[in-house]
């Protein structure tokens, strides 16, 4: 039995997808257990319970394996880093407690404790708690993922379709080595079933500078679509101006600074195997025809009558 949180999400769907198709069990540990259930009655779903213990650490019971996604994305109402950080600290605490033998742990690369971004910070010491814990693991980091369902990629695909200008952050010659979401599911579920303690990325084949990777899908989505180059600060300030129009958060400092520092980038030779260029190439009719908003997926979920 495979514990994953987040099963109804993103990343933590696919892993879910995997391992059921190569017919392990899994349940699951979810914010909204009122979510549609994309996998029926093949994963039972509880919540996260971080105030309840004894009922967090019964609903781990029974898992050899934790597969944890769970983190968020910036502040928002009650969510802070520092109480993400000590939900995790209690999730892999309640995961000892039950048995789980292992636990996979989903991060970032370039997690740093020294880091001026709050994002990254919180990162670092979610892996501290791993390591604090004294049960078998991996960390897994990821770079810049993508996917369908993905915000980030999908956002900028929609900015591209809306706008006839699309911002590029200084110089744009930062690199990142984007990495397809069901290849780092797949790399998960091997850590899964690796022995002791193990630390690696999780890097796409390709790597490319922001604009050459932003140019490449404008070639596809909006051949006409022409491109500026602004400073980091103005174009977080654009983004919170389009952010309130669509009641969202389109990007945070932290993302923008992340990315010109090159933190989506890895020294580890790539170890997954879909290419960006021919992944965008094959769903430029998919991305981008509507915005998804982070705060309506994961804050401000509400059920639809048809949900019910």
């Amino acid at each position: 039995m495979n514990m994953v949180t987040g099963a109804y999400g993103y990343i933590g769907r696919y892993i879910t997808r995997h391992l059921l198709d190569s017919g392990q069990a899994v349940k699951t540990i979810t914010t909204h257990t009122d979510k549609p259930n994309p996998f029926g009655e093949a994963v039972l779903a509880f919540p996260y319970n971080f105030d309840r213990l004894d009922r967090l650490t019964e609903s781990l019971r029974g898992a050899e394996v934790l597969y944890n996604t769970y983190w968020i994305r910036f502040e928002h109402g009650g969510a802070t880093f520092s109480g993400a950080v000590q939900n995790t600290r209690t999730l892999f605490e309640c995961a000892k407690r039950a048995g789980v033998r292992r636990i996979v742990h989903i991060s970032v690369t370039h997690p740093d404790l020294d880091s001026d971004l709050p994002y990254y910070r919180g990162k670092a010491l979610q892996e501290r708690s791993l390591e604090d814990i004294g049960l078998p693991y991996s960390i897994v980091r990821p770079t810049l993922v993508f996917g369908v369902e993905d915000i980030l990629v999908n956002n900028i695909a929609w900015l591209m379709r809306t706008f006839p200008l699309f911002p590029i952050f200084g110089s744009g010659e930062y690199r990142l080595q984007p990495v397809y979401v069901g290849d780092l599911a797949q790399i998960a579920v091997e850590e899964g079933l690796a022995p002791g303690t193990r630390v690696i990325d999780a890097v796409g084949p390709e790597s490319f500078s922001f604009e050459q990777m932003v140019r490449l899908m404008g070639r596809y989505l909006k051949p006409e679509l022409r491109y500026m180059h602004m400073p980091a600060w103005l174009g977080v300030e654009l983004g919170r101006i389009i952010g309130l129009a669509v009641g969202d958060v389109i990007l945070t400092n932290d993302e923008a600074q992340g990315l010109m520092e090159e933190r989506l980038t890895s020294s580890q030779p790539p170890n997954g195997c879909t290419k960006f260029s021919e992944w965008i190439a094959s769903h430029k009719d998919k991305i981008g025809l509507s915005y998804t908003s982070e705060l309506k997926r994961h804050f401000n979920w509400k059920p639809k009558p048809d949900d019910k």
